[in-house]
């Protein structure tokens, strides 16, 4: 490609310690990844013909980026409770990357492949040196596809539920 442009800010926020029981966070950024010229080159699009009809063919002007995806927001809390649990609330939430692959069979035909949001839990407690935790990834279990861009990795999907189990010891160090 010719070149690119990207423009992007980012606000992160934490706040102080809520009633000595814990933080919360939050941060959202805003980019937008942009290129210009036809794709020449890559594992995919060696020698592409750079007409219309050719997948890696991209029109005059700028164009998005693969995983140009304009908004994230990240907000979660993280909290001390009684008799040594703890705990931890995060949620994500992404507009979509841009969509690389907009013909059919596709079934998405926009700019953007959907927007997605997932949920993440953890929960523990220390008991003298041991501290057990649990934690759940993806707790909806939502299955969204991320990136549908010509790259040699293929697709990519976020990953489905997932759930830990942890034990650890502390020696006297």
């Amino acid at each position: 490609m010719q070149g690119a442009l990207i423009q992007a800010w980012e606000l992160t926020l934490h706040s102080p310690r809520l009633w000595r029981f814990g933080q919360a966070h939050l941060a959202y950024s805003n980019q937008i990844a942009r290129q210009v010229g036809a794709i020449t080159g890559g594992l995919t699009c060696l020698g592409a013909s750079l007409s219309p009809g050719d997948p890696c063919y991209v029109a005059p002007g700028y164009s998005s980026l693969d995983h140009d995806q304009r908004n994230t927001l990240n907000f979660g809390l993280n909290g001390d409770l009684p008799k040594g649990v703890f705990g931890s609330f995060n949620v994500y939430y992404g507009s979509g990357f841009s969509n690389g692959y907009q013909q059919a069979p596709s079934p998405y035909t926009g700019s953007y492949l959907p927007s997605h949001t997932t949920a993440d839990l953890a929960l523990g407690r220390t008991f003298g040196k041991y501290t057990v935790s649990v934690s759940a990834l993806n707790v909806g279990n939502t299955r969204v596809l991320l990136d549908n861009s010509l790259t040699f990795g293929g697709f990519h999907y976020n990953d489905p539920r997932q759930i830990y189990a942890e034990v650890r010891y502390r020696f006297k160090f």
